[in-house]
């Protein structure tokens, strides 16, 4: 590909991503599969204008958003708001991983198409959005109502399992010749974790000397080196680059500068996330969608009772009546960043051609049905049984009419 058809291709890909968003936005859609959207119609397996003919071209930039998505979730992630939830919201966290990543396991084996497949759709099933759960809990108003402040605590257990399950995932999809070197893989994965975690637990202060008395330019020039870096070091031994770059995101997440990164990431984040994004909507095959269709609403009619059942049991445990039980389910149910994640892992370690359109249509489904079923989630309060759930009333912070978008 030459230059300028290189820059072409990047520029039409930012605009038709925005410009197709910004329509979807107006009906309350979340961006995420709206920029997918906007790779397929411009990809080279629809008919009508295509923007590059092989998706592998915009490689550096696809994974450059992964990079920063990942970058920005570890950013997020504090062990003190989890330490603060205490037993009941590691319980909830955990009954939700339970019934989420157990089911999607088994939906995977029932399909049939082989274990490394079926853990994979089991991680693509369990883990919610954190970007659209947190977007939809701002856009309805509702960061106020009790059962947001547990929503946000699950979503943080589901980032730390987010991290254990891709240093387990790697070493099975780079199908180590044995259970030995399997092993030996894992423990690679493992022992990165730890010095990472450890780091960013107690490397706090010597980043924030190192970069405390920078300027924003200097800041931001600085964190991006070192978190692709930090996802070039964990891909070389072994574990995904996703891993790395979430778990540098913890360590600097742990200095006095995290605040200003935080503003500075956010562009990026943004900017190269909507490119990941597209570029796996210009790999879709809407043939290959096809041909998953079943399994697809198959899944997603599965997603909807295993959320429904946490959300249940969160409310349980913490004393909240019926409707705070199916806002936390419908809350959570959407998927994103992580499923797709998983697709693109699965595509690179050569599995079964069906998981990513499977993957694609799966979020692409939610996403529309999330967003619908959260702005309405009063009208849907039938959906648990009141002998579930017998909590307290929360509307004492009854949430606000969502605004239009």
């Amino acid at each position: 590909m030459s230059s300028g058809h290189a820059l072409l291709a990047v520029g039409g890909a930012f605009l038709a991503a925005g410009v197709i968003a910004r329509a979807g936005a107006r009906i309350g859609l979340p961006t995420i599969p709206l920029f997918m959207l906007a790779g397929f119609v411009f990809g080279p397996n629809t008919p009508g204008l295509s923007l590059v003919d092989d998706p592998a071209e915009l490689g550096v930039l696809a994974g450059l958003g992964l990079v920063f998505l990942l970058f920005y979730l570890g950013l997020e992630f504090s062990l003190d708001d989890l330490a603060k939830g205490g037993r009941k919201l590691v319980w909830s966290g955990l009954s939700y991983l339970i019934l989420n990543i157990g089911g999607g396991l088994a939906f995977g084996f029932l399909l049939g198409w082989g274990t490394r497949e079926a853990l994979v759709i089991a991680g693509a099933i369990g883990i919610s959005s954190s970007a659209i759960v947190t977007k939809l809990l701002l856009e309805s108003r509702r960061m106020n109502n009790p059962e947001s402040r547990l929503i946000m605590g699950i979503i943080v257990i589901e980032d730390l399992f987010l991290a254990l399950y891709l240093a387990l995932l790697q070493p099975v999809l780079s199908g180590a010749g044995s259970f030995g070197s399997a092993i030996a893989d894992f423990g690679k994965a493992f022992a990165f974790l730890i010095v990472m975690a450890a780091l960013a637990r107690w490397g706090g202060r010597v980043v924030s000397k190192l970069f405390g008395s920078a300027d924003d330019e200097l800041l931001t020039v600085c964190f991006v080196g070192v978190a692709v870096m930090g996802a070039a070091v964990a891909e070389e031994v072994g574990v995904s680059d996703a891993i790395g770059a979430f778990m540098v995101g913890m360590m600097l997440g742990g200095s006095k500068v995290a605040p200003r990164i935080h503003k500075l990431v956010l562009p990026l984040r943004d900017a190269f996330g909507a490119l990941f994004f597209f570029i796996f909507g210009l790999s879709i095959d809407p043939n290959a969608v096809g041909s998953v269709v079943v399994p697809v609403l198959v899944a997603v009619a599965l997603t909807i009772v295993l959320n429904l059942g946490a959300g249940a049991l969160a409310a349980r445990l913490h004393g909240f009546d019926r409707q705070a039980g199916v806002n936390i389910g419908l809350t959570v149910l959407t998927r994103g960043e992580f499923s797709l994640v998983l697709a693109t892992m699965a595509t690179a370690a050569g599995l079964d051609s069906r998981v990513a359109p499977f993957v694609a249509g799966y979020v692409l489904l939610l996403a529309v049905i999330g967003p619908v079923a959260v702005i309405r989630s009063e009208k849907l309060t039938w959906l648990l049984p009141a002998s579930i759930v017998r909590g307290t009333s929360t509307r004492r912070g009854r949430e606000e009419p969502a605004r239009a978008t």
